[in-house]
Parts: C-alpha cells; structure tokens; sequence
C-alpha cells in the first residue's frame, strides 16, 4: 500500500467514524468464505456497514476524530473489523443471531456508542438490550398516555354508571 492510499484510506475511516455514533471492532478472523458473505448479506439487510481494517490505520483515524476513542486502542490487535450502524443495539443483535449458528465468530472487542466505550466481548448481552432512540420515544409516549387513558375511562364508566342511575331513578318517579 502506498503512502497515498494510505492517507485516502485513514481520510475515509476518519469521516466514516465522524459520521456514526455507532460503531463496533470486533474479530472475524477464522470464518470461511460462505460464512464472511453470509455476515456481510445480514449486515447490509440491518443496514449495517462492515469493513475490514488495518489496525495502525483504525488507530490513526480514530486520533484524527474529534470523538474520544483512546479507550479503544488497546483491543486493536490481531485482525479487526469495523460494524458502523445508525443503531446502538443492530450490530450487537446481529452478532448474538449469527452466533446461534454455533460460530463463535465475530468476537466482540469494544463498541463505541454516542460517547459511551465497552470494552470486551462480555459486554454484548447489555449491548444488546440497548434501546434504540424510536423505542425509547415509543416508551416515553406510552408512558405518557397512559395516565390520559386512564382518566378518559374512568370518565367513561361513570358517565355510564350516573346515566344508567339517573334513568332508574327516572322510571321509578313515573
């Protein structure tokens, strides 16, 4: 690789890693060719951008970012791979499927998710159950709601019990 296309390919890194919140290095070292095109098909349906790296170039993108990544540079050993998401819990979703399969590949090293670091392939199951941001607004608006509807209702019924007791009283005058 040329000193150029060196500099282009940290340029590239650089403004993907200021274009995501999301981004997860993980190992997929060890998958055969069929397993690499079968990661590669779920990412692009999840929407997920997987890009294999080289560790030195990660590494001197992550400094150029305006992000804080220096938590993250000491899982940059061995082969490495990147999985950029708009969600915070998709690539971690997407791993735990995958390894239903009895694979034990990708191998989580860290995940930075909008200035949160985890570090270690034992944090995947928290990962996962991340909220996204529509779920999070989804709940909110459930919470919010509720109270509404429970006083609607209450309403409701004793609109229905004083109607029901002032017809009664109404038939029994006449």
């Amino acid at each position: 690789m040329t000193r150029e296309e060196k500099s282009r390919e940290i340029e590239l890194l650089t403004e993907a890693l200021e274009g995501s919140d999301v981004m997860y290095i993980t190992d997929i070292a060890g998958l055969d060719a069929a397993q690499t095109t079968n990661l590669r098909r779920l990412c692009f349906k999840a929407d997920i951008k997987l890009n294999v790296v080289k560790n030195t170039l990660l590494k001197k993108a992550m400094e150029k970012s305006s992000k804080n990544f220096e938590d993250l540079y000491p899982t940059l050993k061995g082969s490495t791979s990147i999985m950029l998401s708009e969600t915070g819990n998709a690539p971690a979703k997407l791993i735990q499927d995958f390894r239903k399969k009895k694979q034990t590949k990708p191998v989580l090293k860290g995940a930075y998710i909008q200035e949160a670091v985890f570090v270690g392939d034992h944090n995947l199951e928290a990962l996962s159950a991340l909220k996204s941001k529509d779920e999070l607004v989804a709940d909110i608006i459930a919470l919010l709601q509720s109270p509404a509807k429970n006083v609607i209702s209450g309403l409701k019924s004793g609109g229905a019990t004083l109607a029901g007791l002032l017809k009664t009283l109404e038939e029994r005058a006449a």
